[in-house]
């Protein structure tokens, strides 16, 4: 399993999968979108390109940083709004209250993220031990290593990493708490490197470890959820979901949850059908992939995984 957490990194200037998510979309000069993760702004620039004067590019980010940038590029647009927040509370942004044509999720950490050692995110950077994507909310990721027991570290890799030696890190983190705080990036990725089996690893073996307690600190999974119904919610007929994916945890939900909205559920022969099954979402292809080219220039893109789904009419409405 690759992830952003290692060795791929964002280009503001190379989007991933800008060309597909643009088709994706299918961006009307009139229509309504939202970019629920900013980051730099790199598909914002695309969907704004193709807005006429009537449309509207509605801008969200729980970072700070991102928020400063696109208020600084796009902030003078009067087609755009901004609104600093986790894409799950999308509906309680009243700018979304008219409905969206579009809605595009670029799940992840992003490389200005990984690249600045005081957010945390990095362990090949040495920093502070951080990782939140808004500095100002929550605990950060060595407060929470500070206070959890050890079974509830192994749960959070084993769970959001998928990390085989859970238990053993676990155990060790809780050892070298007891002799001093790990405070630091640097710190954590040696000690999970100095417990890890020797062989030949083809990602650093912290690599894991940093990804879930990442996941875990920001909610993203939950966050993720939250933001697919919300997404849903808000989509007019005809609005399409784009969400790019980079691991099989999130992919995992974006899958079911288009799934689960296009088609019916197996019968139970057993079982009475009380209500007949309404589709309200129709899968747009199958998941797509970046190819060759884009992965030579861009190599966080080799991970990344698109899906696309359009809303169906509601039962009964008028066509």
């Amino acid at each position: 399993m690759v992830t952003r957490g290692g060795a791929e990194i964002r280009s503001a200037h190379l989007p991933v999968m800008f060309a597909q998510v643009m088709e994706g979309l299918q961006v009307k000069a009139d229509g309504t979108y939202l970019d629920g993760t900013f980051g730099r702004g790199g598909h914002a620039r695309g969907v704004l390109q193709r807005l006429g004067p009537g449309g509207r590019l509605l801008l969200m980010d729980k970072d700070p940083e991102a928020i400063a940038v696109a208020g600084r590029e796009f902030g003078g647009d009067p087609r755009v709004a901004i609104f600093r927040g986790s894409f799950a509370d999308l509906a309680r942004w009243d700018a979304t209250a008219a409905g969206l044509d579009g809605v595009l999720l670029d799940l992840g950490v992003s490389s200005p993220q990984l690249d600045v050692a005081e957010r945390g995110f990095s362990f090949g950077k040495d920093g502070p031990l951080d990782m939140r994507m808004d500095p100002d909310s929550g605990e950060s990721a060595a407060q929470w290593l500070a206070r959890a027991d050890e079974q509830a570290i192994a749960d959070v890799l084993w769970t959001y990493g998928e990390e085989r030696m859970s238990r053993r890190i676990a155990r060790a983190i809780v050892a070298a708490r007891a002799q001093q705080p790990i405070l630091r990036t640097a710190q954590l990725a040696g000690l999970i490197a100095s417990v890890m089996p020797r062989g030949e690893h083809k990602i650093h073996p912290a690599t894991r470890s940093f990804q879930a307690i990442r996941i875990f600190i920001n909610r993203e999974l939950a966050d993720l959820e939250t933001g697919l119904d919300a997404a849903l919610a808000r989509l007019h007929t005809g609005g399409r979901l784009a969400v790019i994916s980079f691991h099989s945890l999130e992919d995992r939900i974006v899958k079911r949850f288009i799934a689960g909205h296009a088609k019916a559920p197996p019968a139970n022969r057993r079982m009475p059908e009380l209500n007949a099954f309404v589709p309200t979402l129709r899968t747009l292809g199958n998941a797509q992939k970046a190819d060759a080219a884009e992965t030579a220039a861009n190599p966080r893109a080799r991970s990344a995984v698109l899906r696309v789904a359009e809303k169906l009419a509601a039962q009964g409405a008028a066509p």
